[in-house]
């Protein structure tokens, strides 16, 4: 059992170092010698001393918690979709080697952003942001260290990470096209936003537009279904591209969780994939290799992704210089069973 009162002036005292060497062993930091350390770590352990984050919160004016907003995160979307489960991952590995702890927030259009006050927060990433919508303004008018995850902000003193977007958008259609499809159907995410010309759907639907013109396919913009992000968007995108499709068609999904949808309604339909129809889908996610078809997908690291934004927030908390405020990350494709080449021709 533990004293109540052992603090870390008292394992210093007892291991006759100084306070600043009992922190570096607690953080593994700095010059500290094996058997000193060794000697520490055995106090830490016979006491089962923890650090008291309150006290250190208090003395460093942190208070060690950042959140990872969404906008428009629905109820039940952050569980029904592996993404979110991989980005703050990523983002929780980061935040935990450095004794910071994360918290999930949905938001909407205009929120109340009272929670990063009350909850003293010490940062904010950001996913999928807009900014033209208003809760991005409430969001900079916090004055917090910030990151912008997927949001393609045009301010120049912005925080962001995103993946190659456009060049993915275009490897996918590229692939479709070199099997020998002349028909390719997009289905992206949230609907209205390749209108507004923002956002990663926006940059993904713009490489599927210069992959069709460079195979001299011309634009069809009744083939671009919206509101396919979901798993059950993907369901009831079935039901909309199956008038459309016939041997020389293709479908290229914005993101897996939408192409797993997409996939179960073609089934129901009696469209077979890939025998009948050729889908792509977007993120790799875990279950992409583990679906019957496994799914041909463009790779992006997302847990790499959740990595890259907390080490931008953690250096802006921390004021710590940084060679670069915008990180680019690149996509791949990854060929697998849910297309084949058309031998229609």
């Amino acid at each position: 059992m533990r004293p109540r009162n052992v603090t870390i002036k008292d394992i210093a005292r007892e291991a006759k170092v100084s306070i600043a060497t009992v922190s570096n062993v607690i953080n593994n930091k700095g010059r500290v010698s094996e058997e000193t350390r060794r000697l520490v770590q055995s106090l830490i352990d016979k006491y089962n001393y923890t650090p008291d984050l309150s006290a250190r919160s208090l003395k460093n004016k942190h208070s060690h918690l950042i959140s990872v907003v969404v906008p428009y995160l629905a109820k039940g979307e952050f569980e029904d979709n592996p993404y979110f489960w991989q980005v703050v991952s990523g983002i929780e590995s980061g935040a935990s080697s450095e004794n910071f702890h994360v918290m999930l927030t949905g938001i909407s259009d205009s929120p109340d952003m009272s929670f990063a006050t009350e909850r003293h927060l010490d940062g904010l990433v950001v996913i999928g942001a807009s900014e033209q919508a208003d809760h991005f303004q409430h969001i900079m008018d916090l004055n917090l260290p910030c990151v912008f995850m997927d949001s393609y902000i045009t301010k120049a003193d912005v925080y962001q990470v995103y993946s190659n977007d456009k060049f993915g958008g275009y490897l996918g259609t590229k692939y479709l096209v070199s099997l020998g499809y002349e028909k390719i159907i997009l289905v992206s995410g949230i609907k209205g936003k390749i209108a507004e010309g923002s956002g990663v759907d926006y940059q993904r639907w713009l490489g599927y537009k210069q992959a069709l013109a460079e195979a001299g396919i011309e634009y069809n913009p009744e083939l671009v279904i919206e509101e396919g992000n979901t798993m059950l968007g993907g369901y009831y995108a079935a039901q909309k591209v199956i008038g459309s499709i016939d041997r020389k068609t293709a479908i290229f999904v914005l993101s897996d969780i939408g192409a797993m949808g997409l996939i179960r309604g073609l089934n129901e339909l009696g469209i077979s994939v890939p025998k009948d129809v050729s889908v792509v889908g977007y993120d790799d996610i875990f279950y992409a290799d583990f679906m019957v078809p496994s799914l041909t997908t463009i790779r992006q690291d997302i847990f790499r992704k959740g990595e890259r934004a907390v080490d931008l927030l953690l250096a802006q908390i921390e004021k710590r210089e940084i060679e670069a405020k915008t990180i680019l990350l690149p996509v791949e494709l990854k060929i697998r069973e849910s297309t084949t080449k058309n031998f229609s021709q």
